[in-house]
């Protein structure tokens, strides 16, 4: 019970190598990976309910049954499902050499956003995700806001304080512009305030893309603005200020799909 309240915390988790994954989905997606979970600590009557899921987990996996008490006590979930996963982080996904669409992200703060920001991302088929500073793309609420995408998708989490994380995610976008990237900036309605940002449909998604969205509250950072681009908005009645940033990015990180489908059939006609 000790230790997998220890692996809750960022702390525990980089003292043990370990990423604690609670519930049946969590372990399914670990399951779909190339390594094997260290351990998996679960209940008899978990075990009832999902044979076909029990009988996936691999031999070199310790499995260490427990009451429905002890996983109460012991995790985050409210009311778990009976099962929990002890998955190594050198298990998450690594960044290739071969990327051209990436999805950074200026200190966002909310886990639950960056989770669904995760899973949306993989829908779009994002290579990589950058994060600067921001929320623990690895805390329980984001985990299970992801759905198990974080498992899918390399990230990169920059520095150790804010004046670092923007410098990091600045010289990393002015990297991007040198090798031939389109930077793009997401700017609110709300927040415009000169010139006319193009509506996300018109930016030629074919490209290779770095799509930057910005904190909560403030948005893109002025510094991060400046290594952008481009700048696009997402249209939307004025009855609402804004969106939220996870929602407001479904049909931008979907379009460059949606663009490049279309592209691929006009090719074959």
């Amino acid at each position: 019970m000790r230790r997998l309240r220890v692996l809750s915390s960022r702390e525990g988790r980089e003292e043990f190598s370990l990423l604690l994954l609670e519930g049946t989905h969590l372990l399914v997606e670990a399951l779909k990976t190339s390594h094997v979970p260290n351990e998996v600590v679960l209940t008899s009557q978990w075990m009832k309910n999902n044979p076909e899921i029990f009988s996936a987990i691999p031999e070199q996996t310790q499995l260490r049954e427990v009451t429905d008490s002890v996983l109460q006590a012991a995790l985050t979930t409210t009311h778990p499902d009976g099962v929990a996963t002890l998955f190594p982080l050198e298990g998450l996904p690594k960044a290739s050499s071969n990327v051209d669409f990436v999805l950074a992200l200026d200190r966002l703060q909310d886990p639950g956003n960056i989770g669904t920001l995760f899973r949306t991302a993989l829908a779009g088929s994002v290579d990589e995700l950058w994060l600067a500073l921001g929320a623990d793309p690895l805390c329980q609420k984001a985990l299970r806001a992801s759905a198990g995408a974080v498992l899918g998708l390399p990230f990169e989490r920059m520095g150790a304080c804010e004046d670092l994380a923007l410098k990091a995610l600045a010289d990393r976008l002015d990297l991007a512009v040198k090798d031939g990237f389109q930077v793009v900036a997401t700017v609110a309605q709300s927040r415009i305030e000169s010139g006319c940002p193009s509506p996300y449909w018109e930016l030629d998604w074919l490209k290779p893309t770095v799509l930057v969205l910005g904190n909560e509250g403030s948005g893109i950072h002025p510094i991060i603005k400046g290594c952008c681009t481009h700048c696009i908005t997402l249209p939307h009645s004025e009855d609402v200020e804004s969106l939220n940033v996870a929602s407001a990015a479904v049909p931008m990180l979907l379009e460059r799909q949606r663009v490049k489908m279309t592209f691929e059939i006009q090719k074959q006609r």
